[in-house]
């Protein structure tokens, strides 16, 4: 199909030019002789491009393009604009207009300037599809309530550039869920920076966070760049922020309070322009009250709260993460064949509690997929611990029931472990439990109940 472009001009013989010469380039023509028109045409003929004069009686090119872009914001308008009025093509341009051409129209520069403005939107179309591809490889997999509740909160927190603690365990996907909200920025285009706190050389902590000027110290031969300058435009990742020495703390809230910093032997102070996101496995309030961490930056940093959950509270999304870590490209490089894993298999890590979280998992898939000889995973495949759990119960487990007199007593104490771990298979859902055991609701919910109390 070739690019269809609508003319929008009041002069019949500005349209009948454009229109021949863009024909014979094989482009598919439609015109529109007002603004209002112009709006109908946008919204039935889905045009690749505008050319819209400025001066038309009615609604003008203004007005009509505002109204364009209110719909349609991606679709480029160019302005045709005459003598003595590049002021107002200047200010279509600042309302989203690609470019303008003044009349007298060149067929040159018409031709030169449509090719670059459908060039700019194949780009922009190119960038969209990469940035949902980055997404979808970034952000934290899974279908449970724990993980749907995580992006309904990534996907309001985003678009803003307030600060954001994100909290989780060791192995959560932290790094991830950072890297969703800088592509769901206003800012996805930026870079992104991550600075390990857990392991800045203290000495040299305002050169690695503000950069320097050449000769500002010793070995400094040349101006470098700290982190704060490079991710200008996009995001900083404060990735363990919870192990960040006080000194450095003193710091990061100095800058992030007046949004300016200086780098070493520098004079003049350079504006930030950062959105600033913090992670950390630590509780800081307990960190607080310990005196290791500063309450004035953790303030500053938790305006918006994340809590990544851990891999035993969404066991649902185990089989989905199996099935992406078994046939990632890092592990079926040198195997054309696709590994499965049986369904016995996939109970026994169904019922694992994975301290570790999805890096765990992760890791496991990979042993096993290097591990393993056949196609199919299957249980005596699971090493240690992992495969421990297919037993009906541990010999501490079994010697307890045993030693009750009672078969009533036994039975009992069975079932509410048994019910405990459906539970947990089903992320805490007891309606669910009780629709597939058949055990009344109320009943499993006082088991839990006093499960946890003890």
């Amino acid at each position: 199909m070739y690019p269809a472009v609508l003319i929008v001009d009041d002069e019949t013989r500005i349209i009948e030019s454009l229109e021949g010469v863009l024909s014979d380039d094989g482009f598919e023509v439609i015109h529109a002789y007002n603004g209002y028109e112009a709006l109908k045409k946008v919204e039935s003929e889905s045009p690749d491009i505008v050319l819209l004069d400025i001066w038309m009686p009615g609604l003008d090119g203004l007005e009509t393009l505002k109204e364009i872009k209110k719909s349609n914001p991606t679709l480029p308008v160019v302005i045709i604009t005459g003598h003595g009025s590049i002021e107002a093509a200047v200010n279509a341009t600042k309302s989203g207009a690609f470019d303008f051409l003044e009349k007298p129209l060149s067929i040159d520069r018409v031709m030169v300037t449509i090719n670059n403005a459908l060039n700019f939107r194949r780009l922009e179309e190119e960038n969209k599809y990469l940035r949902k591809k980055s997404i979808e490889k970034n952000s934290i997999t899974g279908s449970s309530t724990a993980v749907h509740k995580l992006y309904r909160e990534i996907s309001e927190a985003a678009p803003s550039d307030a600060s954001i603690l994100i909290h989780g365990e060791n192995g959560t996907g932290k790094e991830l869920v950072a890297r969703t909200i800088h592509q769901l920025s206003k800012r996805p285009e930026g870079p992104f920076i991550i600075v390990n706190c857990a392991v800045i050389d203290e000495e040299n902590i305002d050169s690695e966070l503000f950069g320097h000027e050449k000769g500002a110290m010793g070995g400094a031969t040349a101006r470098n760049k700290g982190k704060f300058e490079l991710a200008a435009g996009g995001t900083l990742l404060l990735d363990e922020v919870g192990d960040m020495s006080l000194k450095t703390q003193a710091r990061i809230l100095r800058a992030m309070e007046s949004k300016t910093f200086q780098r070493i032997g520098g004079g003049r102070p350079i504006q930030m322009d950062t959105r600033i996101i913090a992670s950390t496995n630590k509780n800081l309030k307990e960190e607080i009250e310990k005196g290791t961490f500063r309450e004035d930056l953790y303030y500053r940093l938790c305006v918006i709260p994340l809590h990544v959950p851990p891999l035993r509270d969404r066991k649902k999304d185990i089989p989905q993460l199996v099935d992406i870590f078994l046939n990632a490209p890092s592990n079926t490089k040198g195997r054309g064949d696709k590994k499965n894993i049986s369904a016995e298999a996939l109970e026994l890590l169904m019922a694992h509690d994975w301290p570790g979280n999805q890096r765990e998992l992760k890791n496991l898939m990979e042993r096993l997929t290097i591990m393993s000889e056949t196609d199919t995973i299957e249980p005596e495949d699971i090493p240690e611990p992992y495969n421990t759990a297919s037993r009906e119960s541990s010999p501490g487990e079994k010697e307890h029931l045993f030693s009750m007199d009672s078969l009533d007593k036994a039975k009992a104490e069975f079932e509410k472990e048994f019910l405990k771990k459906k539970v947990a298979l089903e992320d805490g859902d007891i309606k669910t439990v009780a629709r597939k055991t058949g055990v009344d609701a109320r009943t499993i919910s006082k088991i839990v109940k006093k499960s946890r109390k003890k």
